[in-house]
């Protein structure tokens, strides 16, 4: 008896599934909204061997003196001015067996195509993110390692924005045009960070103010000033960062931990307590980026002992990542960065070959195994970020209260 499977349809669900792969990548968004997409076949990029070059001109020298009489003017030279970077790929798939298919009684055909779409730009974002947050333009009170969840001034302000503001006015950082034709930047920041921020009173939500003006709709919560507020768990956080705690915890795994672990073991417990952030990974300074750091919150089922019961951002509410024995394990304050910038600040460049373009493309659904027991779906991308100009975007760096 013949029956029907994915695989007799592949192409009709490819078809189908293609668009919740876009929409649930274009939902998982953070510093890849602060780039420009262009393929590698545009005319201003030009491919160099194991990098990108974006071509694009520099601006004229406002005139300063009187036309002369008796000479010509000098006339100016536009000079072409570039801005490399080397791209790179980056890959994941899933596998599961036909059998699956045949006895699935909801629709996982349409949820592996969105949990696939949201893996590959959370993925793909990260590469933004290290762009986005790297640079000499930094906003803050005090250096990173200095920066303290108890200290009023390190927070972020309805102040900091007004000064914020003024240095993208005076440093001529695009803005994105509204419709209405007033210029907006983004800011994008971590939840806690906006929490202090809320508490300012000045913050206009999305529910006040004209809904034409809405672009980034699913982390979008309200204006300051100029700035779109872009609120996210998904935004970068430096932690253990700053300040070292008043109960300091410096120590290490003294096992290795795996994905979705719920507990960690560490070589002290000393001044670990329930209810603490623990970071676990190499401390970010200057602008190192460790993507596989994460924030781990101590349970309240945790008593005493070097075995910590811990709530993590995992699927399952343990580990997210992996990591390896002898790593660090701080609880030091994390430090907040705000990208301040518009939606040109960076350059996004891609394979024009990719069926989905800056998406990447779209592997599967497909068989495997000598059987054609297994299915597998996956992605994969080639390009890479790069900043156009170092006064293209503003990095601020805060604690937050919520740590204190």
């Amino acid at each position: 008896m013949a029956i029907q499977t994915t695989s007799n349809l592949s192409n009709a669900i490819r078809t189908r599934y293609i668009g919740k792969y876009i929409e649930a990548a274009g939902t998982q968004r953070v510093y890849d909204m602060f780039a420009k997409a262009v393929s590698d076949d545009d005319s201003a990029v030009k491919f160099l061997g194991n990098s990108y070059q974006y071509n694009f001109l520099s601006e004229m020298a406002p005139g300063v003196t009187t036309i002369s009489e008796t000479a010509d003017v000098t006339p100016q030279i536009l000079v072409d001015a570039t801005a490399t970077f080397s791209p790179t790929d980056r890959g994941e798939a899933i596998e599961w067996a036909e059998k699956l298919d045949l006895k699935a009684y909801t629709n996982y055909g349409e949820q592996r195509f969105g949990i696939v779409g949201r893996n590959m730009m959370e993925s793909v974002d990260l590469l933004a993110q290290a762009v986005a947050l790297q640079g000499g333009l930094v906003f803050r009170n005090a250096a990173r390692a200095s920066l303290d969840a108890g200290t009023s001034g390190d927070r972020l302000t309805d102040a900091s924005f007004g000064k914020v503001e003024s240095l993208c006015q005076t440093l001529k950082i695009p803005a994105y045009i509204m419709e209405n034709g007033q210029g907006r930047w983004f800011a994008a920041m971590h939840n806690d960070t906006y929490y202090d921020l809320r508490t300012g009173g000045n913050v206009v939500t999305i529910a006040q103010y004209q809904k034409g003006e809405l672009i980034l709709g699913y982390n979008e919560l309200g204006v300051l000033g100029k700035f779109k507020l872009i609120v996210t768990p998904f935004a970068k956080v430096f932690g253990a960062a700053g300040a070292d705690n008043g109960s300091n915890v410096a120590t290490t795994l003294s096992t290795a931990g795996a994905r979705l672990d719920k507990t960690i073991v560490v070589a002290s417990a000393t001044n670990i307590t329930s209810g603490m952030y623990l970071t676990i990974g190499t401390e970010e300074t200057g602008n190192t980026f460790y993507p596989a750091n994460e924030r781990v919150r101590v349970s309240a089922n945790y008593v005493s002992g070097t075995t910590i019961d811990i709530i993590g951002e995992g699927s399952n509410g343990g580990l997210k990542y992996a990591h390896d024995s002898a790593v660090a394990v701080r609880n030091a304050d994390s430090v907040y960065p705000v990208a301040f910038g518009g939606a040109e600040s960076l350059v996004k460049v891609f394979a024009s070959e990719q069926a989905q373009g800056e998406y990447g493309t779209v592997v599967g659904p497909a068989e495997d195994g000598l059987l054609a027991q297994f299915r597998y779906l996956g992605w994969k991308f080639y390009g890479g970020y790069g900043r156009i100009t170092e006064n293209s975007i503003v990095r601020g760096e805060f604690s937050s209260s919520i740590e204190a």
